[in-house]
């Protein structure tokens, strides 16, 4: 079964915008109102990267995304969200809803330790 479910993602020019989802099955809702999530991506021949992370304290992100990707959640809908613009062809990549079982953000867990779903591809072409 699948609990973290991404979309949203597709084919864009540069300087275009996605917004992505991922939908939190309702076995997760605690961990989803009071713990880490955020979006990684990984694109071919590379290491996965950490994009954005929300808490119920801040967010944060990347810098190559700073000023361009905003990430936020409906806890009604048990939906996280990330909202790209000014996309740039390096910003394609498979991105991926995670989940870590704490509420403080880390970098590195996000990346490695998260619970994630099945991705959501991003092409951006210039």
């Amino acid at each position: 079964q699948v609990h973290l479910r991404e979309s949203g993602g597709g084919p864009v020019t540069t300087g275009g915008s996605l917004r992505l989802s991922c939908a939190v099955s309702a076995v997760y809702a605690y961990a989803y109102n009071n713990y880490c999530m955020g979006w990684v991506r990984q694109a071919p021949g590379k290491e996965r990267e950490g994009v954005a992370f929300i808490n119920n304290a801040a967010t944060g992100y990347v810098d190559s995304v700073k000023g361009r990707f905003t990430i936020s959640k409906d806890n009604v809908k048990n939906t996280l969200y990330l909202e790209m613009n000014s996309l740039k062809p390096e910003d394609s990549a498979t991105y991926y809803c995670a989940m870590i079982f704490s509420a403080n953000c880390d970098w590195p867990q996000l990346v490695t330790l998260s619970l994630s779903g099945h991705g959501t591809q991003v092409t951006v072409s210039s």
